[in-house]
């Protein structure tokens, strides 16, 4: 059973198209990325697996059940760290967990659980401190901790490190990669993109309410045709290149030479042996394989330009 089915789902606002037609699945214990631009349409997406928005037409299924004829069964396997610091300032950690567990029918036999998720995000010294006394970054750990209580099967993370510093960035990654490795679904949505890249194995890309793009993270860096090559130019160096090379050639800093090849049909030992019959010298060389910077960028572009 897929982890999340999405079957030509659409989401009109009168005349604007916030999604148009979307259809993916998502395996079961996946760690899968959703990306796109602000207006693409992932909260939109977002909204109708939490139930919060209603679709326009088309299906949406979290584990098989329905998000609007199984709504409750739905939201039972559902846990999602909204993007926006969302709580009562007035209630400490402690009451919100005890709230969102009540949420869910959840009492004392909870506790254990609850423990576990205030020392995993090393929230125990916040316990009794209430929201408006709380760091952005512990606030963000409170709404963590807050999707988790009921321990849903799966997860959506929107911008969870949005605004958090780099040493709680590193804890909260450790924390979700361990509940990915017991078999938690993760869905991300993130514009730090090296984060995609480093731990999503598939990745859906959304632009103007329509998927442009999916595909597993390698096989999608693999479309991506183009490479760099940086050369630290020596003082001496004159740089004249013949028209092919100057073709490829992009803007550098002074003393360097940068230029943009063919993954498959420009070979660097041809290209390095015609920059020598020019009289191009360098003292150091450095290859830049695209990433999903690249990839992302250049497929947004191209449905800008549809």
């Amino acid at each position: 059973m897929d982890a999340v089915s999405i079957d030509g789902l659409s989401k009109d606002y009168g005349s604007l198209k916030a999604l148009s037609e979307v259809s993916l699945t998502i395996a079961e214990g996946a760690f899968f990325a959703l990306l796109g631009p602000n207006g693409a349409g992932k909260s939109t997406l977002i909204n109708i697996l939490a139930g919060l928005t209603r679709a326009t037409s088309g299906r949406a299924a979290v584990l098989g059940c329905d998000v609007r004829r199984q709504w409750r069964k739905a939201r039972h396997q559902l846990g999602v760290v909204p993007q926006e610091l969302a709580y009562d300032p007035f209630f400490t950690v402690r009451e919100m967990l005890t709230l969102q567990s009540g949420y869910f029918g959840l009492g004392k036999e909870n506790r254990p659980w609850l423990n576990e998720l205030i020392v995993a995000l090393d929230l125990e010294d916040k316990i009794d401190t209430t929201m408006n006394h709380l760091s952005g970054g512990m606030k963000r750990r409170v709404l963590v901790a807050q999707a988790l209580v009921h321990r849903p099967p799966v997860v959506i993370l929107d911008e969870p490190t949005a605004g958090v510093d780099v040493a709680l960035r590193a804890q909260l990654w450790s924390f979700i990669r361990g509940l990915n490795a017991k078999g938690h679904t993760i869905i991300l949505t993130t514009h730090y993109l090296e984060e995609a890249e480093s731990m999503c194995e598939k990745i859906a890309i959304l632009d103007r309410g329509r998927l442009v793009a999916l595909a597993p993270k390698d096989e999608l860096l693999s479309r991506y045709s183009w490479r760099q090559l940086r050369l630290q130019l020596m003082p001496e160096s004159t740089v004249v290149l013949p028209d092919v090379l100057e073709a490829k050639r992009q803007a550098a800093p002074q003393g360097e030479l940068l230029l943009r090849l063919h993954r498959e049909h420009d070979h660097i030992g041809e290209v390095l042996a015609a920059l020598e019959q020019t009289g191009v010298k360098f003292s150091d060389l450095r290859i830049h394989e695209p990433g999903l910077t690249e990839v992302y960028t250049e497929v947004t572009e191209a449905n800008n330009h549809a």
